[in-house]
């Protein structure tokens, strides 16, 4: 997906920098050796990397460093200086690193870098001993897929199994709601990994449905296989609403579900659920000339999320595009025309149904997990049966920050804890503490958001929500739960790095308390 940047700057390779020019944890960006390349200097330490993220193709140099990483302005993906790991989803692939040395007073880019042997997307791969003898990953979503790849990296030599019943998975399923159902991305940018990225590092792919789990066994059709070690990722379903009719809407999970939709896609479109998913459709389809209607139950949208003020820039960013909007009201019955509503209806050609998920907890509760609106983890991963794992979009984990316990639904934080109890299942798990990032794109505007906040007593506001340039903190008993931006890319990696160092007075000056609304 990533595509290359023009090469612009000063060439590192002839003509050098001197390293007066190179102040600290401020990249540089440049050329070498006919690539874009990003210098870094760390006290008396030199980098120099690849200048695109391995995600999407963002500028790096757009970013900030952090410690020994460098992070992506776009979707918060993060890499190591000193390696090029991609150390952060929802970038899987590293960047290059380069040799560089000192002439005098002036730093050179010398060839790439190659000392280490690689694990999938040519990141280092580590030693590791002991571990389980087989380990199997069952769901095939971005938590599955992550953690398959960090065994490897990790160095673990043993069996991994993972069964991905869909025949898609696993693929980058937030394009499927974006750029792919909008028909500005084709088919080629949706699977995560081709089918030879998986046997090439030695993880079986399956395509069958586990049916029970016993212990560490897993009940398949051809009867019960043992495990050493059992990663759950069965992720989530979406709901669909208990009226007569509902399976006349489409939903939105799968790559064959965003398909079906865009075959479908004419005329008037009716969107059920004013929700992240909802909306991102209703502009997808916007964007592909449908008329576009959109039902929910609350009367300002996105408003138990991201604030009353935000939600409201959110309505009006559609309703310039065209969408109407519903509200305050819930459909009764879908019939071949269209939507029954409380208060009237409306008719269409496609209906799609955005009202939610349901964490997916039926195999834990056969094999006896403890089950809370999810399946109950540690900080680790670790569920209530010696030997199973659980991680991503089932998870209900102790969210640091706060103490409570949450199951957040986003994708990177999928990945993140994947990759924990990838970690965790070899014995080299510490808690988790990643703080959670999710993007939302609507039309030419994405809306980031860092943190958590399940509730708040004020919200502040920095900038401009109607000019496209703001910031919006959420904040309880006088402290940052969260901050969701638009236009301000590198302020919400600073508040990314602020929450996860506990620095409210970070997190204050970049959103200082001022324009407060109080929570209705």
């Amino acid at each position: 997906m990533s595509e290359p940047i023009e090469l612009s700057g000063p060439d590192f390779e002839k003509d050098g920098i001197p390293t007066s020019a190179l102040e600290e944890g401020k990249p540089v960006a440049g050329q070498a050796h006919g690539e874009a390349v990003l210098v870094v200097r760390r006290g008396e330490v030199f980098f120099a990397v690849g200048a695109a993220c391995t995600h999407y193709g963002a500028p790096l140099a757009d970013g900030i460093v952090e410690g020994g990483t460098i992070r992506c302005p776009w979707h918060h993906a993060r890499f190591e200086l000193a390696t090029g790991e991609a150390s952060g989803p929802p970038a899987l692939n590293a960047i290059p690193c380069f040799r560089v040395e000192l002439r005098g007073d002036r730093l050179y880019v010398l060839g790439r870098s190659s000392a280490h042997s690689t694990a999938p997307g040519g990141n280092p791969r580590r030693s590791t001993t002991g571990g389980p003898q087989s380990i199997a990953i069952v769901g095939g979503g971005p938590a599955g897929t992550a953690a398959a790849e960090m065994l490897r990296r990790e160095g673990y030599e043993g069996p991994i199994t993972l069964f991905a019943p869909e025949t898609s998975s696993p693929v980058d399923r937030p394009n499927l709601s974006k750029d792919y159902l909008a028909g500005n991305a084709s088919e080629d940018w949706i699977p995560l990994r081709a089918p030879e990225d998986f046997a090439e590092h030695r993880i079986t792919l399956r395509r069958e449905t586990v049916q029970g789990l016993d212990g560490r066994k897993l009940i398949l059709k051809g009867g019960a296989e043992a495990f050493d070690a059992i990663l759950l990722t069965t992720g989530a379903t979406p709901v669909r609403l208990d009226i007569p009719g509902a399976d006349r809407a489409h939903l939105l999970r799968t790559l064959d579900d965003s398909r079906a939709i865009i075959a479908h896609a004419k005329g008037r479109a009716i969107v059920i659920g004013a929700s992240f998913i909802g909306l991102e459709a209703a502009a997808a389809l916007t964007m592909r000339g449908l008329e576009v209607h959109v039902i929910g139950r609350e009367t300002v949208p996105l408003e138990r999320i991201l604030g009353p003020g935000f939600g409201a820039f959110v309505r009006t960013l559609h309703e310039k595009k065209g969408v109407k909007f519903h509200l305050g009201t819930s459909p009764r019955e879908i019939d071949a025309k269209g939507v029954v509503l409380e208060n009237g209806r409306i008719d269409g050609e496609i209906i799609i149904m955005g009202v939610g998920v349901r964490p997916e907890v039926a195999l834990a509760e056969k094999g006896g997990l403890a089950i809370d609106r999810g399946i109950v983890v540690d900080d680790q991963f670790r569920t209530s049966v010696a030997g199973i794992w659980a991680a991503g979009d089932v998870a209900r984990f102790p969210y640091p920050y706060t103490g409570e316990r949450v199951r957040i639904e986003h994708w990177v934080v999928a990945e993140q804890q994947g990759q924990a109890a990838a970690r965790s299942m070899l014995g080299k798990g510490t808690r988790f503490d990643r703080v959670p990032f999710f993007w939302s794109a609507h039309y030419d505007v994405t809306i980031g958001y860092v943190g958590h906040a399940e509730s708040w007593d004020r919200i502040d506001i920095a900038g401009d929500l109607a000019q496209g340039d703001a910031a919006v903190a959420y904040r309880r008993a006088g402290r940052t739960l969260a901050v969701a931006a638009i236009g301000r890319d590198r302020l919400l990696l600073r508040a990314e790095a602020a929450i996860e160092q506990v620095d409210e007075a970070a997190l204050t000056q970049l959103v200082p308390p001022s324009a407060i609304q109080k929570e209705p």
